[in-house]
């Protein structure tokens, strides 16, 4: 192989990846159902470009694994669950895992009380948030999802890194696919940060300032700074009371009292979650609420060409790369050394994946909506 292969993004079978990603949680003592779990919340993630969310994180898992910072085979417990409402102790788990137990609990007591939250501490990070709102809106329900992370973010006016990057999920079924937001509020994921390290790219200029209180494009910079809120005051101001309602109502830690696991793989972060789910049957009914959330989506189209809304772009994505995915170089490395850690063999890749080839070779499967979600990709940036 020569130096520019090594270099160029290349190709993969989709079941290839979460094979090997299950196997890479294996080794670790994950049981079998639940590193599937995970594996495929991480592919998909990058299915949907949330690359931020994707694999990048299997050798963060595996290393806060080997290290005791999350637990193979957490002990869940439920406490406080009563009626609509619940307290679970994920146990340190992967947060998958915990999330996992909270949507299963959350969709049967919504449908039984016609709304449920549930209220998370003692977990970690949980993937994309549409993984989880996903299986909501499948039943016609309604979700609403916050967390708290590590400690990246100032809050608006400050450089003291106080919040995290505070993530809102808010997703609504149709009768086509949900309306979905998925989206940090600090101006930039730091996955996304770490992502353009890994990639030898700079961030965008309003996504942080460094250990001086001052802006940078270097995603190192801001790694030793602080990331900034989305939105100025507004932003803040919301980034706050996500870390109030994902931390208050449990013994989960605030960011400003916690190390992350990407500093201290060791690090038992204790992230809390809150999960809100409404039963659309127990308010104007499934069937009106889907076709009035569609009439929404449309209206949205109609107001110009291109316009996209919330979470169409990453459920266009998701259809294109439901077979192959591609892989950045730096990614690339990075999985081929965990797999040499461990002793497993990352997947052959298929072939080269140019910038222009891949779309080329499925255009003409493709609509002209999805060619508009695509050609806007910067548009709809999510966590």
């Amino acid at each position: 192989m020569t130096q520019n292969d090594e270099d160029a993004a290349r190709l993969f079978a989709v079941e290839e990846l979460v094979g090997f990603a299950r196997a890479a949680l294996a080794t670790q003592g994950v049981p079998d159902a639940d590193a599937a779990l995970v594996a495929r919340s991480l592919v998909e993630a990058d299915q949907r470009g949330i690359a931020s969310h994707g694999l990048l994180r299997l050798p963060l898992y595996v290393s806060a694994l080997r290290h005791g910072g999350i637990t193979a085979r957490p002990q869940l417990r439920f406490e406080n669950a009563e009626g609509a409402t619940a307290v679970l102790d994920g146990d340190a788990g992967l947060g998958q895992v915990v999330m996992q137990a909270a949507v299963d609990w959350s969709l049967a007591h919504a449908a039984a009380h016609g709304i449920s939250a549930v209220a998370v501490h003692n977990s970690s990070h949980y993937g994309a948030g549409r993984f989880w709102t996903d299986q909501l809106t499948a039943h016609g329900m309604i979700g609403i999802l916050t967390s708290t992370t590590g400690p990246v973010t100032a809050p608006f006016g400050g450089v003291r890194t106080v919040l995290g990057t505070n993530p809102l999920t808010v997703a609504m079924p149709s009768t086509g696919e949900p309306l979905t937001v998925d989206m940090a509020t600090s101006a930039g994921a730091l996955g996304k940060v770490m992502a353009a390290k890994q990639a030898g790219e700079r961030i965008p200029a309003d996504w942080a300032v460094d250990a001086h209180g001052e802006p940078t494009t270097d995603p190192d910079a801001a790694i030793g700074g602080a990331l900034l809120p989305f939105g100025g005051h507004k932003g803040s101001g919301l980034s706050v009371l996500i870390e109030g309602l994902s931390a208050a109502l449990t013994p989960a830690t605030f960011a400003f009292d916690t190390q992350d696991i990407w500093e201290s793989p060791a690090s038992r972060m204790n992230n809390g979650h809150l999960l809100i789910t409404l039963d659309t049957r127990a308010f104007a009914g499934r069937e009106t609420v889907e076709s009035r959330i569609s009439d929404l989506a449309g209206a949205v189209h109609a107001a110009g060409e291109g316009v996209l809304v919330p979470g169409e772009r990453e459920y266009v994505l998701h259809r294109r790369n439901a077979a192959r995915l591609a892989l950045g170089a730096g990614l690339i490395a990075d999985l081929r050394a965990l797999a040499r850690e461990l002793g497993l063999e990352l997947p052959a890749a298929a072939e080269a994946a140019s910038e222009a080839a891949p779309r080329q070779a499925e255009e003409d499967t493709t609509t002209a909506q999805d060619r508009c979600a695509e050609e806007k990709t910067t548009a709809m940036e999510e966590s």
